[in-house]
């Protein structure tokens, strides 16, 4: 089976404590590996999870508080520490772009890959990524500076010959593409045997979009209507409501709200206020009341996707 896993590398808010890393996620879609922000961190818990540094071609920075962006100048020191040959994309705003490549241009003079930066524009909603199999967009979110959420989607899938068929009416290995793709079979004397009696309908495709600090705001749930894992910030508990707008936040109620009206099968929070150091059971309980598919990130964490 296809893999298309989230793995979690850092879910705390603001700074490292002594139980959380700040944020960072690995999507690994059929051994690709997307890194979603690159919080203080990231590098150790990417190898400690046995992540590869040569399987890493695109990074995904939301916004440019620290706790998502600090680790990332380290990472890419120690690629090119390592030997990382190739291409590696990193999709950011411009300010931090233009940082990175000062940073870049002092301490890693000889890298031995190239980095690209792919500018995000304010507001944008854009796919930024795309191959035969996945596309990646952006959408907006509501923080106190830019920020952007990602969504992540399979395209749509092959359907399944049947083998019985294909061999009963001896169809030629040079169809057989065409057919998993939707084609009629045309026999040698011209008869048209239909598709749906040549094959049987395609896995569903899966999607994950990736919420992160944001207030709430009704217009994240229409744009990532329909998707099916939501990740998505939760820095507080509802009884600091107050404190969570103040701070460009919201609570773990809050995101499982926006899980909810987005249709979603399934939540993961994170983004944990450092207040929580004996355990977020309490952003959890207040979460099912109105989205019972939810579970907490945990540094270490694997999330398949494709179940």
């Amino acid at each position: 089976m296809a893999k298309f896993q989230i793995d979690i590398l850092g879910c705390g808010s603001a700074t490292p404590s002594a139980r959380h890393q700040p944020s960072c996620q690995v999507v690994d879609f059929r051994d690709k590996l997307f890194m979603i922000d690159c919080g203080e961190g990231a590098q150790s818990s990417f190898r400690r999870m046995g992540l590869k540094f040569s399987r890493l071609g695109h990074i995904f920075i939301s916004h440019l508080h620290g706790d998502h962006f600090f680790g990332l100048p380290g990472l890419l020191s120690t690629m090119s520490l390592h030997g990382v040959q190739g291409r590696v994309t990193i999709h950011l705003f411009r300010e931090g772009a233009e940082l990175l490549k000062s940073w870049m241009d002092f301490f890693n003079r000889q890298s031995s890959y190239e980095i690209v930066y792919d500018i995000i524009e304010l507001g944008e909603r854009r796919v930024i990524y795309e191959d035969s199999a996945l596309t990646v967009e952006t959408f907006p979110l509501y923080h106190r500076i830019a920020c952007t959420g990602f969504i992540f989607r399979e395209k749509p899938k092959l359907r399944h010959l049947r083998g019985d068929m294909v061999k009963y009416l001896g169809i030629p290995v040079s169809q057989l593409q065409a057919i998993k793709e939707g084609a009629d079979y045309v026999k040698p004397d011209g008869t048209v045997v239909p598709n749906d009696r040549l094959t049987t309908p395609p896995d569903p495709s899966v999607s994950y979009a990736y919420c992160s600090d944001t207030m709430y705001n009704p217009r994240v749930a229409r744009d990532i209507a329909g998707v099916d894992t939501v990740y998505h910030e939760a820095t507080y508990h509802s009884s600091l409501e107050s404190t969570a707008l103040e701070r460009g936040h919201s609570t773990s109620l809050q995101a499982a709200m926006t899980a909810r009206d987005a249709g979603a099968n399934r939540l993961i929070i994170g983004h944990f206020s450092k207040r929580y150091l004996q355990g977020e059971q309490p952003l959890l309980d207040e979460a099912v009341t109105v989205f019972p598919s939810t579970i907490l990130a945990n540094e270490g964490l694997r999330v398949d996707l494709i179940s």
